[in-house]
Parts: structure tokens; C-alpha cells; sequence
């Protein structure tokens, strides 16, 4: 399969430092597509990591060598949970460890599991922490709740091992079959941990990351995090960094949610104000957003991205900071072209997260 590049438009950095974490967080928040975890905590511990130990470098698929081996870091679970049970200090030092230990081999760099929300962000702070560069890439582009749903599936590249640990220390290592087997037994994991774990699989090559990661994603978070923050209309602004479309601009009337399963599920309804009075819209979640709904009608489905996002600051809100009442507007972009390949929609599209309807791809507009 060819390398999958990010936007000719995005500018690759050489580094991340403390100052870019603020945009890193927000456009993090913004690629999370209401899950990844909320960013408000990562930001704070990525921030002071890179401020005690300096900039992180930032890899190219290009940059590796023969003998580098790139890990894929994230949380694993509910984000609800993730706003109460913190991770420690040595959490990811410990998975780290044992993965070098796997494998038989030195781990070179660290690359985010997922571009969205706080697993954009905690990566970097982690691998400030261990001294190691991160690679500008991601396995998604943006945030998907399973394990199997991920570029190096779409491509084809087996997941070797897996580490995961908990927040009071307990360490488990998974071999399986193959990934499906790996989100089944990391979600049991994940459980009985209390709904909340960090993880370490997908070791890497120069040779089998090439084609299979969503390459540029780190500058493109930045990227569009600094068109927020500098932006006197932020909204207007993120849609044009992201090439999106706002749907509704509204008030929440309803908000559905519950955690179940290592996953938080649910939907909620907008009502439009201002021009978009008298319109109704339903966002349907498992962890992300996942379809917009209208009138009956299938406005977007993943794996194209949908973020809600606040109405005056253009900040995202993740899925389990929704509250009646909060102003906001929904804003929807298309998906990596990975993700419309047969294999990508086999994995992520509507039938993946049991919607029994056809995937049209969304091509922005208004609706």
C-alpha cells in the first residue's frame, strides 16, 4: 500500500516544544472527534514534561533507520473514567521496559495510537520523559474507540505484541492471534483495571511503518490548534484549517451517555438557534462521534470526522464533557483516504459499529 500523506498544505516540524503543546492540545481535541479523552490534563503534565526535559524531536517515516523500532502509545477505555483515575508517573516507563524485553530489542521512538484527544498529546510528554523522539504520524488521523481500527490493519501489518498497565502498577502482556483477539482481551484488561489503562503494541520497522501510518498528523494538530488560538472568529477559522463544514450551530437539549463495557455510549440532540432555528440534529457516540443524523437522514458517518465544538471559543468538547445547555457548533471534514478503502470501511465504517446502512463519503456543504 502507498504512504498515506497528510495535506501538502501542512508544514512538518523538527520538533515539539512547551509553547506548541497549548495548539498541540487543541488540535488534538479537535481530531478526537469527542473522544481520545478530554486534553485539559495532558496538556498540564505535557507542557511541564517538555518544559523539564526540553524539546521532543519529531521523526519522518523517512527519518528511520534499519534498526529503529517505533512503539504506538495510548489510553485504553472509557474517557469518563480518564477525568478521575490519572495515570502514574512511571506508567508508561514500566510498559516501555517490558516491551524492550518482548521484543529483544531497544525501543527508539514513541508514535501516538491515535492523533485525537489526550492520546495526541500524552505521547509526546511521555517521550520527553524517556528521551525518546516521536514519530509525526498516528494510526488514524484522528480517534476510533477499538484496537482493530487502525492503519496498520487497514495495511495489513500483524501487531506483534502488546503491554498494557494500570494505574496501581499491574502489568499485562497480550500475544494473541491477531488484533481482533487483542481489543477483546485489552478491553477485559481494561475492566477489571477500572475502565482505564495505558497501552504499548504495534511495534514498528522503518520497513513496516512505511505505508501503513497516517504520516504528518502531529504537525497538522499543531497546525490547526494555533488557527484556533490565534483566531478573533475561532470557529470560521478551524473549519477553514480543517477544509469542514459546520452542520448546525445550536443548543444541547439532550444528552444520553453511559459507560459500559470499557466504552462510553449514547447520543445527543441539537436544537439550531439563529439561522439554524427550527432544525434538529442527533449525534450518535461510542467514545467519538460516529453519525449525524437529521430529519431521518444520514448527514455524516464515520469514519469521517465529526467534532462538536463550543460556539463562541471554537474549543472541542469531548464526548463526556457534553452538558445540557451548552452552546455549540458541529463541524464535519472528510477522512483520510485510507479510511474508503474497502478494508478501511470494513473496520470503520457504519457496519463496523453496527449501523445497517451504506457509507457515502461526505464531501462538505452545508446541509
Amino acid at each position: 500500500m502507498a504512504p498515506v500523506s497528510a495535506p501538502t498544505t501542512t508544514k512538518s516540524l523538527t520538533a515539539v516544544e512547551a509553547s506548541d503543546i497549548a495548539a498541540l492540545a487543541a488540535g488534538c481535541a479537535i481530531f478526537g472527534t469527542g473522544g481520545g479523552g478530554a486534553v485539559y490534563t495532558s496538556n498540564i503534565s505535557t507542557e511541564r514534561s517538555l518544559t523539564e526535559h526540553g524539546p521532543v524531536p519529531l521523526k519522518t517515516v523517512d527519518d528511520l533507520d534499519a534498526d529503529d523500532t517505533v512503539i504506538l502509545m495510548s489510553g485504553i477505555g472509557a474517557p469518563t473514567v480518564g477525568i478521575e483515575m490519572l495515570s502514574s508517573a512511571d506508567q508508561m516507563g514500566v510498559m516501555v521496559r517490558e516491551a524492550e524485553r518482548m521484543l529483544g530489542r531497544p525501543i527508539t521512538a514513541l508514535m501516538a495510537a491515535e492523533i485525537g484527544g489526550s492520546n495526541g498529546i500524552g505521547p509526546v510528554g511521555w517521550a520527553a520523559r524517556l528521551g525518546l523522539p516521536v514519530l509525526d504520524a498516528d494510526g488514524m488521523g484522528r480517534a476510533f474507540p477499538k484496537a482493530t481500527m487502525v492503519a496498520m490493519n487497514v495495511a495489513g501489518v500483524p501487531c506483534d505484541i502488546s503491554v498494557m498497565a494500570d494505574v496501581v502498577g499491574n502489568v499485562v502482556t497480550h500475544n494473541t492471534v491477531d488484533i481482533a483477539w487483542l481489543e477483546r482481551h485489552a478491553r477485559a484488561t481494561t475492566v477489571a483495571s477500572g475502565g482505564i489503562c495505558l497501552g504499548a503494541h504495534y511495534p514498528l520497522t522503518a520497513e513496516t511503518a512505511r505505508g501503513a501510518v497516517i504520516e504528518g498528523t502531529v504537525s497538522r494538530a499543531i497546525q490547526v490548534g494555533r488557527a484556533l488560538l490565534s483566531a478573533s472568529d475561532p470557529v470560521p477559522a478551524v473549519a477553514e484549517a480543517l477544509d469542514a463544514s459546520v452542520l448546525i450551530t445550536g443548543k444541547l437539549t439532550d444528552v444520553s451517555r453511559r459507560t459500559e463495557g470499557g466504552f462510553v455510549r449514547g447520543s445527543v440532540t441539537i436544537a439550531g438557534t439563529g439561522e439554524d432555528r427550527g432544525r434538529l440534529q442527533r449525534i450518535e457516540i461510542q467514545n467519538e462521534n460516529l453519525v449525524v443524523l437529521e430529519d431521518g437522514e444520514i448527514l455524516v458517518s464515520v469514519p469521517d470526522l465529526v467534532t462538536v465544538v463550543d460556539a463562541e471559543t471554537g474549543h472541542a468538547i469531548s464526548t463526556e464533557m457534553l452538558r445540557f445547555g451548552q452552546r455549540v457548533s458541529v463541524l464535519a471534514w472528510a477522512c483520510d483516504p485510507l479510511w474508503r478503502t474497502p478494508r478501511g470501511l470494513e473496520l470503520a465504517g457504519p457496519a463496523a459499529f453496527g449501523y445497517d446502512v451504506p457509507y457515502t463519503p461526505f464531501e462538505g456543504g452545508r446541509r
